[in-house]
């Protein structure tokens, strides 16, 4: 399971609370800015997979510092994250292939 978050500018302070719960802390946990990530949004982009009690706890804790996307909007940003982490085994492979 996985739920992705964005944060505007002001609030990301407010995401080191919640990623540091201990069962969200347990969690799969990317962030980056959007505009970094390469997505047509504006803020810091969070994305958490993992048990749906966990993903459940997250939103909770982050429900006033971030909204959940969802639908269109959730999967471009799971699909943009995964591409980065294949950009960087990618890279990691022509270093030590």
């Amino acid at each position: 399971m996985y739920a992705v978050f964005r944060a505007d500018a002001e609030k990301a302070g407010r995401l080191d609370v919640a990623l540091k719960d201990d069962l969200v802390s347990r969690q799969s946990i990317s962030i980056q800015d959007a505009e970094a990530l390469g997505v047509q949004m504006k803020g810091t982009l969070v994305l958490i997979e993992g048990t749906e009690k966990a993903v459940e706890r997250a939103t909770e804790l982050l429900e006033e510092a971030a909204e959940r996307l969802a639908g269109e909007d959730a999967e471009s940003v799971r699909a943009a994250f995964k591409r980065q982490e294949d950009d960087v085994a990618s890279g990691m492979g022509t270093i030590f292939g």
